[in-house]
């Protein structure tokens, strides 16, 4: 069992300065599934059967977490984990089959299947996530640890779909013709999600993310009616707890203006808005995370680069900018191209303008 309250790395940590859009020396730059297949180590390491298998060996899920961060020198390590860890770990039924991703035993159908979705009790169901933490703080040392969790309505879309979907037609049907029973589930999940992000920080996670992958399936209007008070319930639960809050999405450029609002500190931006783009709708204070098009890499080190020098100039030295991609990294992505990235965004990075001089136009394309 881990002991809580583990010493945190420097409140001027480049990663931890640039979310509070503090001006440093360069941009700090992390990676979304920076861990993962794409590292020759991680192949060696990770064996067979379910990344939740991984998940629950905490020695495992430390070593995979480090091995970015000794690879590459980013900014953060990302917490090896998986949206759907706490909704396993309470017996739903839910794993997480090998190239295909979430799969449900029984999806979701009905207020019974309420029943079983019963409050998370961390320490008793995911005591190897809080060790895992507890190691990573004390191999970190000075590197912040992000600690994350699933947002209701990316995590709702697996339980009612039952599996990965690219239409959501389950999900949209239930949130129309049961509202009730809609806010019940995501109510329940957003209760589920705010308790893995306090105990997640009470173990030493320096920031959290809240990852509503598949949020851009939606309307501005029903995101706003359906889904944003659920995730605003769940930011607002760590938001005593003094770390940054990051939230992000996949196509959710016109979701924007509406992920900051729900109380995000920090708004992830995927690879489809520039990154000036997105600061414009945002307003100049606006802290953002990105945006690199993760394909981009995979055409090899030239274009990658390049496409990185694009994202610096957008953000045209704004210090509240965390240089990431606009999703995660690819399976096939070369790591040596991803050292460049890491290399020329630390190099080449500016975070030096005074925010009271930026009018969030950013740099024009």
């Amino acid at each position: 069992m881990p002991t809580l309250g583990a010493v945190a790395p420097p409140p001027d940590a480049p990663f931890l300065r640039a979310c509070r859009g503090e001006p440093g020396p360069t941009v700090p730059v992390w990676f979304m599934r920076q861990a993962g297949r794409s590292l020759p180590e991680y192949r060696a390491v990770r064996g067979e059967g379910s990344i939740l298998d991984a998940i629950r060996t905490p020695d495992l899920a430390t070593e995979i977490t480090l091995q970015p961060v000794r690879r590459y020198g980013v900014d953060a390590a990302i917490l090896y984990s998986d949206i759907v860890t706490a909704v396993a770990a309470i017996g739903f039924g839910v794993d997480v089959a090998p190239g295909v991703g979430p799969v449900v035993e029984r999806p979701f159908a009905s207020a019974a299947d309420l029943d079983r979705l019963r409050p998370l009790e961390p320490f008793e169901d995911i005591p190897y996530v809080l060790e895992t933490i507890a190691n990573l703080v004390d191999e970190l040392g000075d590197v912040p640890l992000i600690g994350f969790a699933g947002a209701p309505f990316t995590v709702a879309s697996y339980l009612v779909e039952g599996a990965p979907t690219r239409t959501w037609t389950k999900t949209k049907a239930l949130m129309h013709t049961d509202p009730e029973l809609w806010a019940a589930l995501v109510d329940r999940l957003a209760d589920q999600a705010a308790t893995t992000l306090r105990a997640q920080v009470a173990a030493g996670a320096s920031a959290v993310q809240l990852f509503d992958s598949w949020a851009g399936a939606l309307t501005p209007a029903d995101y706003e009616r359906f889904v944003m008070p659920a995730s605003a319930k769940v930011l607002d639960a760590v938001a005593d707890l003094g770390v940054p809050r990051i939230h992000f999405g996949v196509s959710t450029g016109e979701l924007l203006p509406l992920m900051r609002q729900a109380g995000a500190d920090v708004v992830g931006v995927d690879w489809r808005v520039p990154l000036d783009a997105a600061r414009a709708r945002l307003g100049a204070d606006a802290v953002l995370q990105g945006n690199l098009d993760p394909a981009l890499v995979v055409a090899g080190a030239d274009v990658a680069l390049e496409g990185a020098r694009d994202v610096l100039r957008r953000n045209d030295g704004h210090p509240g900018h965390i240089f990431n991609l606009g999703h995660g990294v690819l399976p096939e992505t070369d790591p040596e191209v991803l050292e460049q990235v890491v290399a020329l965004v630390h190099a080449e990075g500016r975070a030096d303008a005074q925010p009271s001089l930026l009018d969030g136009a950013g740099a024009q394309p």
